[in-house]
């Protein structure tokens, strides 16, 4: 036992000191005014969205900004009127145009498939890639054009992303949501993607600001038609020739409802296992890291055996006080942080859940459309 605590002991100090300081869950963009407009495309997949895409639609043509803007909502094979839904919120402002998306050619997402459509419908030099459930603050897109125009370390940047407020109103959110946004950040940390000269690259993808000529010298959207992670994908292909930023946003939010457990539980099965690039090694170690992680210092705590029991304290203190940042942007008491392991169990099995459905030949499913194992 004291051989694996002092290994857990060793993994939280490691995270807590060296890991990009991933648990400030930062940065965030502070509202701000571009020095100069650019006219920008902003392009919303949308399949099945009725329940959302009313409020979403109108939060982009309200947006503050001097610039010239078109708001282009593909519908991606709607059967329950999201197209026309967002064609009346809309009201007939000349901004917004509603691209009836054609048939999903074989290899290519259903989400990336939509945007190449909305990406040929424009010639902006910007374009703004967000999710048919966010809602915008009238200052959003002037933030992000002002943060795309300032560059980092020197570097120009080609992509601005933003990890957006999820909603976290229904008791399996309020459980399981900060959790999500805090595991991504361990993932990823944001402060190694915004260095120019780290290989860490992610986005999040339910707001991407890009540079038209990056996404083409990139190879456009055909070079990633079949990636099921997009937003990371992107922002991978980006990097290799250009600099990108990745923060939390104050200015949008998601409207989108988790309100069971087992949404939430569907959403991470969903892509688990290809964030593991389909690998039985990488879905056995990943499982053993995180239950060192997790599951070892309250064990160890309990023990019985007092070098166990010291460094199961330490490692266990270390993770209570790095979720605090992100229990307190969403509001959460500090206490929930006792629940880290509990949390990291039900992570634990929808991954595992995620490698069964692969090995079982269903692969992802989203919005009744089966991509197969492998995607």
């Amino acid at each position: 036992m004291t051989f694996v605590a002092v290994l857990a002991l060793l993994a939280w100090i490691y995270l807590y000191l060296l890991h990009g300081q991933f648990w400030q869950s930062g940065p965030e963009l502070a509202p701000a005014l571009p020095a100069a407009t650019v006219p920008v495309d902003i392009v919303v997949p949308a399949r099945d969205e009725a329940e959302t895409i009313a409020p979403v639609v109108r939060s982009l043509l309200a947006q503050e900004y001097d610039g010239k803007f078109r708001v282009i909502l593909v519908d991606d094979g709607s059967t329950d009127g999201t197209g026309d839904i967002a064609a009346r919120a809309a009201e007939g402002d000349q901004r917004f145009v509603l691209l009836r998306g054609g048939d999903k050619p074989a290899g290519w997402s259903g989400k990336l498939w939509a945007l190449e459509q909305g990406v040929a419908q424009g010639t902006a030099p910007v374009l703004l890639f967000t999710d048919a459930d966010i809602v915008h603050d009238p200052r959003h897109l002037a933030t992000l054009v002002a943060r795309l125009a300032r560059p980092e370390r020197g570097a120009r940047l080609d992509l601005v992303s933003e990890m957006v407020r999820l909603n976290c109103e229904s008791a399996a959110e309020r459980a399981l949501v900060p959790a999500f946004v805090y595991f991504f950040q361990m993932l990823y940390p944001f402060a190694r993607v915004n260095d120019p000269l780290d290989g860490t690259a992610a986005a999040a993808g339910g707001t991407v600001l890009i540079r038209r000529d990056a996404l083409e010298r990139a190879g456009g959207l055909t070079q990633m038609r079949g990636a099921l992670i997009d937003d990371v994908t992107l922002a991978s292909r980006i990097k290799r020739g250009g600099a990108v930023f990745l923060g939390h946003s104050g200015l949008a939010r998601s409207i989108r409802p988790y309100r069971r457990l087992a949404d939430i539980r569907a959403m991470i099965s969903r892509t688990a296992f290809t964030q593991l690039r389909y690998s039985a090694l990488l879905l056995a170690l990943t499982l053993v890291g995180l239950a060192i992680v997790w599951l070892v210092p309250p064990i160890a705590l309990f023990s019985g055996d007092e070098d166990a029991a010291l460094c199961g304290l330490i490692a266990s203190l270390l993770a209570v006080l790095s979720y605090q940042p992100t229990l307190r942007r969403y509001g959460r008491g500090w206490y929930w942080a006792l629940a880290l392991p509990l949390i990291a169990l039900v992570y634990m099995e929808a991954t595992f859940a995620s490698a069964l459905r692969y090995w079982r030949g269903t692969g992802a499913a989203w919005k009744n459309r089966d991509y197969g194992a492998g995607g």
